[in-house]
């Protein structure tokens, strides 16, 4: 595809004038407000970038539904941005965001999250081994009264060792942490209803999560299963220490769901067994001292474990008070609430406290 270098004003679908009939031919009117919006991280796939546009006009026109699609290129070193260029200045329903450095996928994601005009977001890859005609499998499911569905690549083609099994591994725990069952939390083939994610914040490798945080939130998740292609052109990104990575956001993830606003409890309990074991130490001390007559002083390590864990312990709780004091502060600082409603009845949202 040919790049085109000059640059074009932006345009503000929310307006009533982004059409102007002298640039474009066209009569004067107001853009449709898209009903879809499929947003699409990129880094160095200049080469996929044309057949991937081909695919997704063929998919979406299908759908039958106004649609947009947000290309996110994040820090690409090749002419990725080239060609989203030229793509964009034939088609004003392809916008594109660029990212003056590689801040990685889940910062891609929600940087097209924030700018998604749909009332539903259907995020997936741009290497061409997600198929774009999965979207009306998707589609179909949310029919259903899902609030989300997530693809599953049931018969994934990549790598075995350095792929599927970490994959395997990870989703099966995923699973038991979370206590969302899904088969693929990795597909990035997934489709949301806008209000389910609007108020979630991504960071990290996150993005996968996003189901997690919905069916905590009492969405509907559902998983239907996708296509999947082996890479044609380009490198994978992705190798197997993204599992541990993967792991690690899971443990802040399930920390913030369950303790966000109590951490005295995670911390105090900590802190109570610490105290514990160190009364235990300090009893079983005492009877080797006065029932068996050893000289527990020298010959044990007990005194030292009884003041470690004494000590551990008391900062344990210590930590758990610092934090609550936190907690308040973020949440009463800035007016936030600690629970989401879902319809009101007889009531205004001007009703309720701030």
């Amino acid at each position: 595809m040919r790049s085109l270098r000059h640059k074009t004003k932006p345009i503000d679908l929310e307006s009533n004038d982004w059409l102007d009939d002298k640039k474009f031919g066209r009569s004067h009117r107001t853009a449709p407000k898209p009903e879809l919006s499929v947003v699409i991280p990129v880094y160095n796939e200049s080469g996929n970038i044309e057949l991937l546009y081909d695919k997704l006009i063929v998919s979406l026109t299908a759908t039958g539904q106004t649609w947009e699609v947000i290309f996110i290129d994040d820090g690409s070193i090749d002419s990725s941005y080239e060609e989203l260029e030229a793509v964009s200045l034939q088609d004003k329903r392809i916008k594109v965001i660029k990212f003056v450095r590689n801040f990685g996928q889940t910062a891609a994601l929600a940087a097209g999250i924030d700018h998604a005009l749909g009332k539903i977001i259907i995020p997936m890859d741009a290497d061409l081994q997600n198929d774009p005609a999965d979207i009306k499998l998707l589609l179909a499911k949310m029919d259903e009264g899902y609030d989300v569905v997530s693809g599953w690549r049931k018969h994934r083609q990549d790598a075995l060792i350095s792929r599927l099994i970490p994959s395997w591994v990870a989703n099966k725990i995923i699973s038991v942490i979370s206590g969302v069952r899904l088969h693929d939390y990795g597909c990035s083939l997934k489709a949301y209803r806008k209000e389910v994610i609007k108020n979630i914040r991504l960071y990290g490798e996150m993005h996968r999560f996003v189901p997690i945080y919905a069916s905590w939130q009492g969405a509907k998740v559902a998983e239907i299963p996708v296509n999947h292609y082996a890479r044609q052109i380009g490198q994978s990104k992705y190798g197997i220490s993204r599992t541990f990575k993967v792991v690690l956001d899971l443990i802040t993830v399930k920390f913030m769901s369950t303790y966000f606003t109590k951490p005295i409890y995670v911390f105090g309990t900590a802190g109570i067994g610490a105290l514990a074991i160190s009364f235990a130490a300090f009893i079983w001390m005492v009877a080797l001292k006065y029932v068996f007559h050893t000289h527990t002083f020298i010959e044990t390590p007990l005194p030292v474990l009884i003041a470690m864990f004494f000590m551990v312990g008391i900062q344990f709780i210590m930590m758990g008070l610092l934090a609550e004091i936190l907690m308040r502060t973020y949440h009463e600082s800035q007016g936030k609430r600690i629970y989401i409603v879902e319809e009101r009845l007889n009531t205004l949202a001007d009703d309720a406290t701030d």
